[in-house]
């Protein structure tokens, strides 16, 4: 009876519903349609006086029916439009409706674009589910959208295809809120014993193959391929595996052909590249590849039929694209790859990491360990949720999880400053070097001399050399450039270099303070000196970014 919540509500929240039944009363047409009309504000009533966020009880048939009837409801300090988002956002969905609304949006989303990606997603989806079940079976991982005994829903569901809030472009798989979600609300927590580390790995391949000192992120390789192509469907983590991408999937720079690398040019990119391949390279074959190796060595867990090159970057481009570095209680640091938590897409606004802590409640622990994730803020049904993978530069996270972002707070050119050694006896050296060059070249005109006498020596060179070995400082830094800002330090560092005999008037460079302004000359030389370094970086592209716009389009 609609007297009875008089006892429960206020009378300005009594007086609001009132005039909202008395509105969705008149616009109905029949009596059917004013029944609903009533018991939309009777839920509107129950959601408000006792704070649930969903009822459960009402059956879905009848949920369907009370979304279709118009809501008018009674103006407020949030006006209609709020107070029937909120009406809507008090009817809980049926368990499972969630997962399947995404299925047929992300269905016929795709369906047009490709007349495999339904097939594709239903294989995703399946893989999706095994993973969830497996979870459970395995760590008791309660990841079910209704209550269990002693468990609240869960909040998040994974979607096969998910798009970027900024850009609008396709994220692959990700998770989504399957309801509204608030600030430090606990999103998620896996058994550190489901996840891939250096310990799961030499359990699988033997503590007395793997030893000890062996470095991670190679005794972790060397675990995915043995489960994935050793194992294959007998594997344990057959659930986990089936869900990580192919290398075509991630696509990171350190994968592509020389061709696509070219589209590069002038990028640092280009350099990273190339010296990820040549690590990678090397270390398969001294690890596995060369004669003499574990392949050799233990040919029955190590076949070389399935430690390939090609597998060893398979497990790398998963590696560095979904293993996260933890801080345990029991080991310290550690790596790890943790299912489902690795589902979820970077966001360089996010303040969201995963980490681990012990199991139980606050007096007693049960020695065990779990990955543990909390939101960073509010996220409305439906929305994705996001973590942060670290200050990547797109530089970064080309390279190793294959991928740019248009807006990226942390994006960075590294700008090269060094002090040239520029004392006498160095000068004539290079003096020497470039006479020697000319006198080769007879095209050259005859003001050589004149042009070398251009090369002076530096008075403070010596001495700003030995300045930067006493604060232990190499003459040559990288320093990050953004878009808007540059380090404090690296201007600390170009007074240094710039300094004159008319700057130290006298004085010895270690009684100047260097984060101050040492002379108008001289700050003028270190701004200068800026421009040029990142006209000097922007001339190595080949192309302008119109042009490359266009090769885009």
């Amino acid at each position: 009876d609609h007297k009875d919540f008089q006892h429960f509500l206020s009378k300005d929240i009594l007086r609001s519903v009132q005039l909202g039944y008395r509105k969705a009363n008149q616009s109905a047409k029949d009596d059917t349609m004013a029944g609903l009309g009533r018991a939309a504000v009777y839920l509107a009533a129950v959601s408000t006086a006792t704070h649930l966020s969903s009822v459960a009880a009402f059956s879905p048939t009848c949920l369907r029916s009370v979304r279709n009837v118009p809501l008018f409801m009674a103006g407020g300090e949030g006006g209609e439009a709020e107070w029937s988002k909120a009406l809507r956002d008090s009817v809980g969905t049926a368990p499972g409706q969630f997962e399947k609304d995404i299925q047929a949006a992300n269905t016929s989303k795709m369906s047009g674009l490709n007349p495999n990606a339904s097939k594709q997603a239903d294989r995703k989806l399946s893989a999706n589910a095994r993973l969830v079940q497996w979870l459970k079976e395995e760590g008791d991982v309660y990841l079910q959208d209704a209550s269990g005994w002693g468990e609240a829903p869960h909040p998040m569901a994974i979607s096969t295809e998910t798009v970027d809030e900024l850009t609008n472009e396709s994220s692959g798989r990700g998770l989504l809120a399957r309801r509204s979600v608030n600030q430090e609300e606990e999103l998620l927590k896996i058994p550190i014993d489901l996840c891939i580390t250096k310990k799961s790995a030499r359990k699988a391949l033997g503590t007395d193959i793997l030893p000890p000192t062996i470095n991670e992120y190679l005794a972790m390789a060397c675990q995915l391929i043995h489960e994935k192509y050793v194992l294959g469907s007998e594997s344990y983590f057959k659930a986990y595996v089936d869900v990580l991408p192919e290398v075509d999937e991630v696509n990171p720079t350190f994968t592509w052909s020389d061709d696509d690398l070219g589209f590069l040019g002038g990028s640092p990119v280009i350099a990273a590249t190339k010296s990820m391949q040549m690590k990678l390279r090397s270390e398969f074959d001294a690890l596995l590849g060369n004669e003499g190796q574990l392949c050799d060595q233990y040919p029955d867990v190590f076949p070389r039929e399935h430690f390939t090159y090609e597998n060893w970057v398979w497990a790398f481009t998963n590696l560095f694209s979904r293993a996260i570095r933890l801080r345990t209680m029991k080991r310290g640091e550690t790596l790890a790859m943790v299912p489902y938590a690795d589902l979820i897409n970077h966001s360089p606004y996010s303040g969201a990491y995963l980490d681990a802590r012990q199991t139980g409640d606050w007096l007693f622990k049960t020695g065990e360990e779990e990955v543990i994730l909390y939101a960073d803020r509010g996220y409305r049904k439906m929305e994705q949720i996001y973590i942060s993978y670290g200050p990547k530069s797109n530089a970064d996270l080309l390279l190793l999880y294959g991928f740019a972002l248009e807006r990226n707070p942390f994006n960075s050119v590294d700008v090269t400053v060094s002090i040239a050694p520029r004392t006498e006896e160095a000068v004539n050296d290079i003096k020497s070097q470039i006479r020697a060059l000319w006198e080769a070249d007879d095209t050259k005109e005859n003001d050589k001399d004149a042009e070398i006498d251009d090369i002076e020596a530096d008075p403070l060179a010596g001495e700003k050399i030995a300045f930067l070995e006493r604060s232990g400082r190499s003459s040559t830094v990288d320093f990050p450039c953004y878009a808007d800002r540059y380090p404090t330090e690296m201007l600390e560092y170009l007074r240094l270099m710039m300094m004159t005999p008319e700057d130290s008037r006298g004085k010895t460079l270690r009684d100047f303070d260097y984060t101050r302004t040492i002379s108008a000359a001289n700050e003028a030389a270190v701004l200068f000196s800026v421009v040029d370094a990142v006209t000097g970086q922007l001339e190595r592209y080949p192309t302008t970014e119109e042009e490359d716009a266009d090769i885009i389009k």
